[in-house]
């Protein structure tokens, strides 16, 4: 692998004291070599001449669905289980391996044009492999995860799941995938709720992510009506029903929490339970507004997402991070959370929820080179006369404000020109799959 030097960059560097520096960083065998003003290339390096741009750790975006791209606007102005079971569930159970594909490479350049280098991805119960060779392709660092749905009502035939096929299919695609692209893609086991998933089935995904050692990924209390479903079922609201069956445990990871009470709090920070916000999907689906900051206060890690295409409708962590910021500062007052904490939130938060901390999520030497270059010379950006980079990149700056991306210090954005996606063959590709995939719904 080639080393890089990008030089003269505006460097924020997202460590422990968030210190911001003017100088060059130097990647070698995909990680950060050197960094410093005084840094210089080495022979062999190809050069990257930053000129004042501001260079960031990429977003680590901890909530995506990428089999869901393909349904973007298509699903619009419905509440949570109305959306699920009347449009995104009959619509996952019409796809195939070919639509899952250019679902995923759709959604996957979407997030690198937008500064994105990793994410927690969850697929839906077919054709996940598919999934799989799209980031493969795009060069995206992922974790992701066949959906399991084994219990419940109004889903598709091609959804009903047998619980010992749901854990043997997932069991094969993580011995498949897991550290695969040089460990760049990992698996993670992916039960879609308490709604979806019998008492059987979240055992055996405790008893087997403890085993292999990986995370788990699902959704727990994003809606109202969906806690008085798992209350009527189980007889407990999610985050305790988890808890009695050993899943809270520091590998969960909890996409949205909107309505937690005391218990469900306390259970989520004594237990090192991880969370991920979706400020723009929980707008949308008219969700609620999760209290970000009173749990970021208590010590819960918690990441920012986008969700999916179908439910926002966009993979933009600028507009994300902008939200979160927002939202709160309704509900608690202008002072929480300033920009420097969402920004953190959106990188080295991220990899935290992922256990990646020390792998990703800043730039400090050792770590992999996951990087992006943000060019701000703009109207929507000026004036920069002593500017704050962290107030500018959380208020001001747009997913069309990203130059260039680096993931393990390969090039897959080089002045706004994807590099690993061919954008024709994925926007005729998906519009191809999306006609096929629609005549195969019920009544087409």
């Amino acid at each position: 692998m080639t080393g890089k030097l990008i030089r003269n960059a505006q460097i924020v560097t997202m460590n422990a004291d968030n210190e911001v520096l003017l100088g060059n960083v130097r990647i070698a065998q995909g990680r950060i070599a050197a960094i410093g003003p005084e840094v210089a290339a080495e022979a062999g390096d190809q050069v990257v001449e930053a000129g004042g741009k501001l260079l960031l750790p990429g977003f680590v975006q901890t909530h995506i669905h990428l089999c869901q791209t393909l349904f973007r606007g298509r699903a619009d102005d419905m509440a949570l289980i109305d959306w699920l079971r009347k449009r995104i569930w009959p619509m996952e159970a019409a796809h195939d391996a070919d639509s899952i594909y250019y679902s995923a490479m759709l959604g996957l350049g979407e997030l690198i044009r937008s500064g994105t280098t990793t994410i927690l991805d969850m697929e839906t119960v077919r054709h996940t492999d598919a999934a799989f060779e799209a980031i493969k392709t795009s060069g995206m660092r992922a974790i992701s995860g066949k959906v399991m749905m084994d219990h419940g009502t109004e889903v598709p035939p091609e959804l009903q799941e047998e619980t010992a096929d749901s854990l043997q299919q997932s069991v094969e695609l993580l011995e498949k995938w897991h550290g695969a692209a040089d460990g760049r893609i990992q698996y993670a086991f992916s039960p879609r709720f308490v709604v979806s998933c019998s008492e059987s089935l979240l055992l055996g995904v405790r008893d087997l992510a403890t085993q292999y050692g990986v995370l788990i990924h699902t959704h727990a209390s994003e809606n109202e009506t969906e806690i008085a479903i798992v209350e009527a079922e189980r007889g407990m609201r999610n985050v305790v029903y988890l808890d009695r069956l050993g899943l809270a445990r520091p590998n969960l990871i909890l996409a949205h929490c909107v309505w937690l009470d005391d218990e469900e709090r306390e259970i989520i920070r004594r237990r090192g339970v991880k969370m991920t916000h979706c400020p723009g999907s929980n707008m949308k689906l008219a969700s609620g507004i999760a209290e970000v900051a009173a749990l970021h206060d208590a010590g819960i890690a918690i990441g920012l997402g986008a969700d999916g295409a179908s439910c926002n409708n966009n993979l933009d962590m600028f507009q994300e991070m902008r939200l979160a910021a927002l939202l709160q500062k309704v509900r608690r007052g202008p002072e929480v959370m300033p920009a420097p904490q969402v920004l953190r939130m959106a990188t080295m938060g991220g990899a935290e929820v992922l256990g990646m901390e020390g792998e990703i999520g800043s730039i400090e030497v050792g770590k992999r080179a996951d990087l992006q270059l943000l060019d701000l010379e703009d109207y929507h950006t000026y004036p920069s006369y002593d500017a704050d980079p962290f107030a500018r990149v959380v208020y001001a700056a747009t997913r069309g404000d990203v130059d260039s991306v680096w993931i393990g210090g390969e090039t897959v954005m080089r002045g706004r020109r994807l590099l690993t996606i061919d954008r024709s063959d994925t926007l005729h590709g998906a519009d191809r799959a999306l006609a096929r995939l629609l005549r195969r719904l019920p009544g087409a």
